[in-house]
């Protein structure tokens, strides 16, 4: 029986997931768009949930195209990078509608915090420069602004992660990212390869919110429900994986 590897990619505005045979050739596909939720202006939510269930039928319906899980040898996950999820530890319910990269509901915090050390403050460490894009500043947003957040973060109660994470967590129930999500967090030293102590104090964001970090590519766990038993084997943001698929594997190629 033939085998494939399935692809997850967790876009901006759709998922889809993408089944290969082993030379590559695209032999399955299903994709579902999701809901783009606009409050106010400069803020862009999407809904967790929609975007779980959505992973969970597209990934079906593409396996059930061939001859079901039992087929699939593996699956990794792309992903829109910087979108922030929060939720419940116990109940998996999110605190509120992902943050999307494209909102700039922190612009004050950023500004705020460039008051000291100015744009640059954190790019040694990270590479960044301090941007409503990225993950960290939402986390802070999220437990100033939505009620009780911050006592429930202190108590090890709630979790963080990009969207990778989110689908990884209810696909496997392991709490992880990768070097190339983490990196677009403004939390991690580049040089360690871990979340960077110091930032987290400055944004007050309790470490054990984060997810452990992990290499690109590595079994994390096994999948539950319609795919049940496949091993989950590679996880990278979106654009990073784009540039791998390009063979760009060398600086300067980009």
């Amino acid at each position: 029986m033939p085998k494939y590897v399935a692809a997850i990619d967790q876009g901006t505005t759709s998922t889809r997931c993408i089944l290969f045979d082993h030379a590559g050739n695209i032999v399955a596909m299903d994709q579902k768009e999701h809901g783009q939720i606009y409050p106010q202006p400069g803020w862009v939510e999407h809904d967790p949930l929609e975007i779980w269930r959505n992973t969970q039928e597209v990934t079906s319906r593409a396996a059930n195209t061939v001859n079901g899980p039992s087929s699939i040898v593996c699956i990794g996950i792309t992903n829109q990078r910087e979108t922030t999820v929060v939720w419940e530890r116990e109940t998996g319910r999110p605190v509120c509608n992902a943050i999307v990269w494209q909102d700039t509901r922190t612009a004050a915090i950023c500004n705020e915090l460039a008051k000291e050390g100015g744009q640059d403050r954190f790019r040694a460490k990270t590479g960044l420069p301090l941007a409503t894009y990225f993950s960290g500043p939402k986390i802070r947003w999220i437990l100033e602004n939505v009620p009780g957040t911050r006592q429930q973060a202190e108590k090890g109660k709630l979790l963080f992660g990009n969207m990778d994470t989110w689908v990884l967590w209810n696909m496997t129930g392991a709490h992880i990212t990768d070097v190339t999500n983490a990196s677009r967090t403004l939390l991690m030293d580049l040089k360690t390869l871990d979340w960077d102590e110091e930032i987290l104090r400055i944004l007050g964001i309790p470490r054990s919110m984060l997810p452990g970090i992990r290499s690109s590519s590595e079994v994390y766990g096994r999948a539950k429900g319609g795919l049940g038993g496949v091993p989950l084997a590679g996880d990278l943001g979106d654009q990073q994986a784009a540039l791998f698929g390009q063979t760009c594997f060398n600086p300067g190629e980009a």
